[in-house]
C-alpha cells in the first residue's frame, strides 16, 4: 500500500513539471513571434522611409528640370525677379543688421574674456574675430537664420497657392508654373544673399570694433592690427561661394516642399516646418563639404 502511494504521489510533481515547461515553451514561442513581428514592422518602416527618400529625390530632380527651362516671357521674368529680390532679400536686411552687430560685439567680448592671459597678445582678439566672422558667421550662421525666415515664407506661399489651386490654374493656361514661380526666387537669392553676407561682415566687424571701447586693456590699434594680420582675400571669396550655395539650398528645397504640398492648411504648416529643418541640415552638411574642398 505504501509503495502504491509512493508511486501515485510520485507522479504528481512530474505532471506539474511537464505542464509548467509546456507553458514556458508557449510563452517563449509567443515572445519570439512578437519579436519577429516587430522586426518585420521595423524593416517595413525602414523600407517605406527609403522609398519615400528616393521618391523625394526623384520629384525634386524633375521639379528642378522644369524650373531651369527657358522663361516664356523674359520681361515678366525680370519683373518677378525684382519683386522677389525686394520681398525675400531687401526685407531681410534689418534682421541681418541687428544680428550681425550684436553677434560681432558678443564674439569680441567673449574672446577678450577667454584670452585674458597676459601671455596672449591683445591683437589676437581682432585676428580671431575676423576669422570667425569671415569663415563661418557671415555665411553659414547667417544663412541658417535666413533659412528660417525665407524658407518658411517660400514654402507657405507656394503651399497656399497649391492648396487654393492657383498653380493648377497656371498649368491650365499653359504656363510652366515651376519656372514662373520658382526660378525668380532662386536667381534673386543667388544674387542677393552674397550681398547680405558682405553686409553682415561689415556690420559684425563694426560691432566688434565698438566693443573694444568697453574691453579693459584693449585699444583700437591692437584690434586693427589683429584684423589686418595674415589677412587672406580668398577668405571673402570663400564666404561668398558658401553663401551662394546656401541660397540655392534654401530656395530650391523650400520651393520643393511648398510646390508639392498635398492637403489643406495643416499640410502647408508641415511643409514650412520641413522646409526649414531640411534646409538647415543641408546647410550644415554643405558647410562640412565646402570647408574640406575649398580650405583644406
Amino acid at each position: 500500500m505504501n509503495e502504491k502511494r509512493i508511486k501515485v504521489f510520485g507522479k504528481l510533481p512530474l505532471k506539474r513539471h511537464s505542464t509548467d515547461s509546456a507553458e514556458k515553451r508557449k510563452v517563449q514561442r509567443e515572445k519570439r513571434l512578437i519579436r519577429r513581428i516587430k522586426l518585420l514592422r521595423r524593416r517595413s518602416e525602414q523600407r517605406e522611409a527609403y522609398n519615400r527618400f528616393l521618391k523625394s529625390i526623384g520629384e525634386y530632380s524633375l521639379l528642378m528640370q522644369q524650373v531651369f527651362k527657358k522663361p516664356q516671357r523674359w520681361k515678366m521674368f525680370f519683373r518677378r525677379l525684382l519683386d522677389e529680390i525686394m520681398i525675400l532679400g531687401v526685407n531681410s536686411i534689418w534682421i541681418v543688421l541687428i544680428i550681425s552687430f550684436f553677434i560681432g560685439t558678443v564674439i569680441t567680448i567673449q574672446l577678450a574674456i577667454n584670452m585674458s592671459n597676459p601671455l596672449i597678445p591683445r591683437f589676437t582678439i581682432g585676428y580671431a574675430t575676423r576669422e570667425i566672422v569671415l569663415l563661418e558667421f557671415s555665411s553659414s550662421i547667417m544663412c541658417l537664420i535666413l533659412a528660417g525666415k525665407i524658407g518658411s515664407s517660400i514654402a507657405s506661399e507656394l503651399g497656399t497657392m497649391r492648396v487654393t489651386e492657383q498653380i493648377d490654374a497656371l498649368e491650365v493656361m499653359g504656363v510652366n508654373s515651376a519656372n514662373y514661380l520658382i526660378l525668380p526666387k532662386i536667381v534673386g537669392l543667388l544674387v542677393f544673399i552674397p550681398v547680405l553676407s558682405i553686409l553682415s561682415m561689415g556690420i559684425s566687424i563694426g560691432g566688434a570694433y565698438l566693443a573694444t571701447f568697453i574691453i579693459p586693456n584693449m585699444t583700437t590699434a591692437d584690434f586693427e592690427y589683429g584684423m589686418q594680420l595674415f589677412f587672406k582675400p580668398y577668405n571673402i571669396f570663400y564666404s561668398l561661394i558658401k553663401s551662394a550655395v546656401y541660397a540655392f539650398i534654401i530656395t530650391s528645397g523650400s520651393s520643393y516642399y511648398g510646390y508639392t504640398v498635398k492637403g489643406g492648411a495643416l499640410a502647408v504648416g508641415k511643409a514650412s516646418t520641413n522646409a526649414v529643418v531640411t534646409s538647415s541640415v543641408l546647410i550644415l552638411l554643405a558647410d562640412v563639404l565646402l570647408t574640406n574642398l575649398l580650405l583644406i
